[in-house]
């Protein structure tokens, strides 16, 4: 293993990314949280990310096969199914994505190395939707590390 050296972490960047979803489903941020990096100049570091939501998450998993988010879904549903949930005001879908989202996660870390992203090759970011319906979903991003 050879490590990665760097400066210190004396850089800090924020930025909120705002997701329009069409309802359920994963959604590529991969490309947006990469042209954040950029913006914020980062060298060596890490950039976290944080859905300010209840129900809907972020996820790191594969980008080359759909079906494998086809049966991750899949999955969640089974874990989660609508209905039979005491909280149902907000509609049937709601407590399972409370539940899917917990499962899951609203906040997510990635390493930065020389200015990228240090995700694997079949490895893309995802915010979750866990709701039916469309929803404007935020993620806020924070860059600590050190500055190119």
């Amino acid at each position: 293993m050879s490590p990665v050296t760097g400066g210190a972490a004396d850089h800090l960047a924020t930025a909120t990314l705002t997701i329009e979803t069409t309802g359920s489903g994963f959604t590529d941020i991969t490309a947006e949280v990469r042209r954040f990096v950029q913006a914020a100049a980062a060298c060596d570091g890490f950039v976290l990310m944080f859905a300010r939501h209840t129900s809907a998450s972020l996820t790191i998993q594969e980008n080359a096969d759909p079906a494998v988010l086809t049966d991750l879904a899949a999955a969640l549903d089974r874990l989660a199914p609508r209905g039979g949930w005491s909280h149902d005001t907000e509609g049937p879908d709601d407590m399972p994505g409370h539940v899917k989202t917990m499962l899951t996660s609203v906040c997510l870390h990635v390493p930065v190395a020389r200015g990228a992203l240090a995700l694997g090759a079949w490895q893309s970011i995802y915010l979750i939707e866990h709701r039916a319906q469309p929803h404007r979903r935020e993620v806020v991003m924070q860059f600590v590390g050190s500055r190119i």
